[in-house]
């Protein structure tokens, strides 16, 4: 055996054997043992070869200047040369390893298959189970692509699935990820986690990049553990002397109650792929979820109007037209009669009133009956039988897909967005359906994954748009986007539904995981919310506030909550005309965003995370937003304990942000306890009390009920506060704790009233508009 000893990890090899064992360094951290890695593929004449790595004194290499190491050898009866490299990470806290493979043969081969880590015995445990109870695991299953339902699972649960076959599968499952619907088994893509509950310690497994192949996550834990990572070779064709190599593939050992407990992965793919800065996330207008295709110029500069109207009491800053400009889906340069002048009139309309013009275009999916595909045939993606890969039920349709390996395929995607940005004007693009690149099918050019394909595909993309314009993906797998585009949708569509509901009917299809609606939208929104501002900007879809859809009033806080705890993109859509002044209030008060990292606290723990924290600071001082919600289709009795959000038992002012209440509760009891509706949350600001002190308990101006103070003085009897709403607003509520009833009020030096509240809190009803100064000699 030789081992290998690093910081945060211990690597033993078994030589000869070609079996491995990991053990994080950390104290009860989970164990790898006895893995092994294997290689899928078939000869030229169709019969399949396994190739499992002996890892052989004789193969070994040491790097122990670079803290990697290797082994390679070359299997005589099928040609196949490997080498699987191993190294420590920059950050010296991540194992990375990979797969090389070479055809010295004189024929092509195909690769099905690079196993990097599986139970070196078929049906066998390769998770050490000593120091972990089966019945306290669970599994984070990342999906494929945006809309795919993420979260995790306790280990005797069974996953979601949708039941809608070829209409959407599709669309939101990897070809090459099994569907597993036996409880304790689980699959997740580009990257999982298996933790244990109890210990609160766990192993994140996955990959730094998805730039060769897409990567697939398994994990068993009916009884035991067992734990397999691969890389899927599409079958792609190995011609004689080619070579290919994986993607790294990564291990982490996890805190699972760690401020961040994803960091030290993301902070790695982030380096990959060279990420830096981010664009501040946008807060604007889409047409879709009102209008849907039923758009037109009309529409548009109607909404426009009410937003430039608006822009004081609700600071928009993006215009976006979603679906429904072009001829067919395809022809993305052709018009409908709803745009008899195309769209860059209104293009050059908002840029000149100092918004963004945003244009919405789906460039790798075609509808059957377009011009395109009657045209360009041999563009199209097919199956071995000629017959069209199908991306599922859209349009009505069940649609077709571009073939990027045609060259004037991609020519043409290419020539689309260079023409919408430099032709029509438009410097933000929502790229969408991006998956239709990358269904399996039989490709123009054999040689090249499906993760390749639409890798290629998009940085061809990129590079005719340049780095200054912003893309948001949507539609698309996770790794294939990194460093590509600025902002990213990370879950399902929304919908004015809480349940996904098709033409008014739900029953049958209430329980789908991936289809829009309000549910599924904030399902991700809370378990992709460490992604934010670490490989991109989050979109988690559109804030929908008007009274008349079917959400309640509760179901649209919770999506206002969602959005706005966890700091990404805040998009409206609405008819900008009809929102009555109450609503449009409501999604004013997540401008600016937070953009500050939350804490989901019980990602782990449970399918629908319900418990979220954000440690703020600001000219006020120091305090912690909460949120927890009632995801139950009916009220329940909640009791929160400060232990629940990982605080210290002390006495706190309580603010409560959308019903304006505000309790000073005694350390020990209970932050809230009552009756919360269904579907419904609540947003505490928690401030530690300081007796004697003057203290700033929060408004209703924004709900970090905090960040809206630009100063704050409070000394000699007087306080001077001076507040930065960045709109207008009638009637917002601000509420101070002081150690002396007020004496003299005034704002922006005109007299103040005040309305005492229980525990000497003195609440302030003022108007402001953009800034106001608050003095108070008490």
């Amino acid at each position: 055996m030789r081992i290998f000893e690093y910081p945060s990890v211990q690597i033993l090899v078994e030589e000869g054997r070609g079996s491995f064992s990991i053990v994080p360094s950390q104290a009860g951290g989970t164990q790898l043992r006895d893995c092994a890695v294997r290689i899928l593929g078939r000869l030229v004449d169709g019969k399949p070869f396994t190739l499992q790595p002996r890892l052989t004194a004789d193969d070994f290499l040491d790097l122990p200047g670079e803290n990697a190491f290797s082994y390679s050898g070359t299997d005589e009866s099928c040609g196949i040369g490997w080498r699987l490299s191993f190294q420590i990470g920059s950050d010296r806290r991540i194992l990375m390893w990979r797969c090389e493979i070479t055809n010295h043969s004189n024929r092509p081969v195909t690769i099905d298959r690079i196993i990097l880590l599986e139970p070196a015995r078929a049906g066998q445990d390769n998770v050490d189970l000593d120091a972990v109870s089966g019945k306290d695991l669970s599994f984070f299953s990342n999906g494929w692509q945006s809309w795919s339902s993420s979260g995790a699972y306790a280990a005797n649960s069974r996953m979601r699935q949708s039941r809608l076959g070829i209409l959407q599968e599709p669309m939101v499952l990897n070809p090459g990820t099994p569907r597993f619907h036996t409880r304790g088994k689980f699959a997740s893509d580009f990257f999982g986690v298996l933790a244990n509950r109890k210990t609160r310690s766990g192993l994140l497994l996955g990959f730094l990049s998805q730039r060769e192949q897409f990567g697939t996550l398994t994990a068993d834990l009916r009884g035991g553990a067992q734990l397999c990572l691969w890389a899927d070779g599409d079958n792609v064709y190995l011609d004689a002397g080619a070579q290919i190599v994986t993607d790294w593939a990564v291990l982490v050992p996890i805190d699972v109650d760690a401020e961040q407990p994803l960091e030290p992965y993301l902070e790695a793919v982030a380096r990959e792929h060279g990420l830096g800065e981010f664009p501040p996330a946008p807060a604007g207008w889409c047409s879709w979820y009102y209008y849907y295709e039923a758009i037109s110029e009309k529409v548009i500069r109607d909404n426009f109007t009410q937003i430039r109207a608006k822009k004081d009491a609700l600071p928009l800053n993006l215009v976006q037209i979603d679906d429904g400009f072009e001829a067919q889906v395809g022809d993305w340069l052709e018009f409908n009669n709803r745009f008899p002048n195309g769209v860059s009139g209104i293009s050059e309309e908002i840029s000149a009133a100092g918004f963004t013009p945003g244009l919405w275009l789906a460039p790798f999916i075609v509808h059957p009956n377009s011009r395109l595909a009657y045209e360009h045939p041999d563009w199209l993606l097919r199956k071995s039988g000629g017959k069209l890969a199908r991306p599922g039920f859209v349009w009505n349709s069940l649609g077709a897909a571009l073939d990027l390996t045609v060259p004037e395929a991609m020519e043409y995607t290419c020539r689309v967005v260079d023409e919408v940005v430099h032709d029509w004007g438009f410097p933000y693009l929502k790229l969408d359906f991006l998956y239709a690149a990358a269904l399996r099918g039989v490709y123009h050019d054999r040689t090249r994954t499906r993760a390749q394909v639409l890798r290629g595909g998009m940085e061809a993309l990129r590079r005719t748009v340049g780095e200054e314009t912003v893309l948001l993906g949507c539609g698309a797998p996770l790794g294939s986007m990194l460093g590509l585009v600025q902002a990213m949708r990370i879950g399902a569509d929304v919908s004015g539904y809480w349940k996904p509901t098709y033409f008014g009917i739900s029953l049958p299809i209430r329980n789908e995981p991936h289809m829009p609606s309000a549910r599924n939208s904030i399902q991700n929104i809370l378990t992709r919310a460490a992604l934010n501002r670490r490989w991109w900007v989050n979109d988690p879809d559109c804030l929908l506030v008007r009274p008349d859809s079917h959400l309640s009033l509760e179901e649209v806080q919770a999506l206002a909550t969602a959005i706005g705890m966890t700091g990404g993109s805040v998009l409206l859509s609405d008819d900008m005309a009809e929102l009555p002044p109450e609503r449009m209030e409501l999604a004013a008060a997540l401008l600016p965003p937070i953009q500050l990292p939350v804490q989901v606290l019980d990602w782990m723990d449970a399918e629908t995370p319900n418990k979220l924290r954000l440690n703020l600071q600001g000219a006020a001082g120091e305090w912690f937003v909460l949120a927890a919600f009632n995801w139950e289709d009916k009220a329940r009795l909640v009791t929160l304990e400060a232990r629940d959000f990982r605080l210290a038992e002390e006495t706190y002012w309580v603010r409560s942000f959308w019903d304006n209440t505000v309790r000073r509760v005694e350390a020990g009891s209970p932050l809230f306890s009552g009756t919360l509706p269904a579907h419904a949350p609540l947003l505490l600001a928690l401030r530690p009390c300081q007796t004697g002190q003057a203290q700033y308990l929060g408004s209703s101006l924004h709900i970090s009920q905090g960040l809206e103070v630009n100063q704050w003085s409070a000394e000699d009897g007087k306080l001077v506060c001076k507040i930065k709403a960045n709109r207008r607003v009638q009637g917002a509520l601000l509420d101070l704790a002081l150690p002396g009833r007020p004496q003299k009020a005034e704002f922006n030096d005109t007299a103040l009233n005040w309305v005492c509240l229980p525990g000497a809190v003195y609440r302030f009803r003022v108007n402001i508009d953009q800034t106001a100064e608050i003095t108070i000699q008490y």
